[in-house]
């Protein structure tokens, strides 16, 4: 199998890294039958990771594979547990919050290698890549259908009825056919053909939603069925009001643009349409990862909203890679996308260190902003004509009150410059005006370091966090093999473990990356 390898790796260590005892919790000692080790399946979770397999093949792997069975130290015929005991098992760590503990055995491991610890301070360099989300993404008629069909089922489960007889008694029966499109003798290409297809569905939600509240009305406000009603209704109810508008004559019609954070999937409501940039756009959500440059090992990880920016949640990041360590973090290095006057602002608050390059300057014929000098001290703004004004008004920007520079309109005309400062027309009574952000100090400051020899070496630091994506992406986060974020982070976080035990693996013990 070989010493050196992942299996051989585990086979070693795996009684020091896992010991039952650490998964107590899952378990009532006075109740049930023997269970399969939680350590052995502990492990298997690992390799299940390592090597990319479904349940079914991790399954036959435990029973047929050499490689694992030396990792789980196995007999050669022991057939060690059934796919059903593997997924409770994933669903105990995921129930009571317990995914961690495998992760931190990676850094623990970590640590006994010399990669952390000491008097070190971390330099945590973050960054994210997207998910592709596992959920089904569908048009505006065929999440309609889906909805309605979710809810459909829910009420014949809780009204006990059989499926068929109570869909045919709501004239319900095109919603669960092959394809409610494709089952349709719509004109696609008649507009009124498909308002009037289109305003049948919404009318048939808005007759399901009315039967819907009738039943609860009937149901115990505190019991399972009543929230199960209420989430599979909601959803429903957000699909009507993120797509759908009146038209003229009493019919629907689809609303035009998208709306902000628009459910794309039934099956997986927590599924966003994202991008990574301009031309990459996808459909899931985003992994979140913080990684030690001088070591590589990933500290925590997160998966966020596919629409949401990349700094959410960023500070909170850094803190939970603090636990996980117990080392105290110094910097936290990331690029552009975590540059902006918020998410300094928010680290300056907690007492903390961001290096990030500020946003690019706005690729524009006329002057940007970034062409005026703004003195804070002495309240002044100078133009790329050498005009200087202290004249200014309050604004609101992003609900704060901020300064707004004003340049004579008198001045503003006259300049020789005038039509490279701006595309519009100066304003009646006053020219160009400069808006003050509201974290310009900790924006200047960042631009000034910029320009430092220290801030370069900051750039080559944050490349750690990208050979560490690409490396996640190696162990298959790029598609998510769950519904859901809770658990596609399981999935993300097992990967990191597989990662970071690889990296311990290969280590000498020191420093592998960058020096201290």
């Amino acid at each position: 199998i070989g010493k050196d390898t992942f299996y051989g790796f585990l086979a070693k260590q795996r009684h020091r890294l896992f010991r039952d005892d650490d998964f107590a919790i899952l378990y009532i000692e006075s109740n049930g039958r023997p269970s399969v080790p939680p350590s052995l399946l502990a492990v298997a979770l690992l390799l299940q990771a390592h090597d990319k397999v479904s349940d079914a093949e991790a399954t036959a792997k435990s029973r047929y594979d050499l490689r694992w069975k030396v990792a789980l130290g196995l007999e050669i015929d022991e057939n060690p547990f059934a796919k059903s005991t593997l997924q409770h098992f994933r669903a105990q760590l995921i129930i009571h919050d317990q995914v961690g503990k495998l992760f931190k055995a990676s850094l623990d491991e970590a640590r006994l290698k010399g990669l952390f610890g000491g008097k070190r301070k971390l330099k945590l360099a973050v960054d994210t890549t997207p998910i592709f989300g596992k959920g089904a993404v569908k048009d505006t008629y065929n999440l309609l259908a889906d909805g309605i069909r979710q809810l459909a089922r829910e009420l014949v489960r809780i009204l006990e009825r059989p499926l068929k007889e109570w869909i045919q008694e709501h004239d319900l029966e095109r919603y669960f056919g092959s394809s409610i499109k494709g089952e349709s003798d719509v004109d696609w290409s008649d507009k009124d053909s498909k308002k009037a297809f289109l305003t049948s569905i919404v009318n048939d939600a808005a007759r399901l939603l009315v039967i819907a509240r009738n039943v609860r009305i009937t149901l115990d406000e505190d019991s399972s069925d009543v929230r199960s009603l209420v989430k599979t209704s909601e959803l429903l109810c957000i699909l009507l009001m993120q797509d759908i508008e009146a038209g003229q004559g009493g019919k629907f019609e689809i609303k035009q643009g998208t709306v902000k954070d628009r459910t794309i999937s039934t099956t997986d409501p927590e599924s966003r349409a994202g991008r990574k940039s301009s031309r990459n756009l996808f459909e899931g959500h985003k992994a979140s990862i913080a990684v030690d440059t001088d070591s590589g090992m990933i500290t925590e990880v997160d998966v966020i909203a596919g629409n949401a920016p990349d700094n959410t949640d960023v500070l909170a990041l850094v803190e939970r890679s603090e636990s996980n360590t117990g080392q105290e973090v110094e910097t936290t290095i990331g690029d552009c996308a975590y540059g902006d006057g918020a998410t300094r602002q928010a680290f300056s608050d907690a007492g903390r260190k961001l290096e990030a390059r500020v946003p690019k300057r706005p690729n524009r014929a006329t002057f940007p902003k970034d062409d005026f000098v703004i003195d804070l001290e002495a309240e002044t703004v100078t133009c790329p004509a050498g005009e200087t004004t202290d004249t200014y008004r309050f604004v609101k920007v992003k609900d704060q009150r901020v300064r707004q520079f004003i340049f004579s309109a008198s001045v503003c005309h006259a300049c020789a410059l005038h039509d490279n400062c701006t595309t519009k027309s100066c304003l009646k009574g006053s020219g160009r005006t400069v808006t003050i952000h509201p974290q310009e100090v900790l924006l200047q400051e960042a631009r000034i370091f910029q320009g430092t020899d220290k801030f370069q070496n900051s750039v080559k630091r944050r490349q750690v966090v990208e050979h560490r994506l690409a490396r996640l992406v190696q162990l298959g986060i790029r598609q998510s093999r769950f519904l859901g974020r809770i658990k596609t982070k399981f999935q993300l976080m097992m990967a990191a473990t597989v990662a970071n035990f690889t990296l311990v693996m290969n280590s000498d013990g020191k420093t592998v990356l960058f020096a201290a």
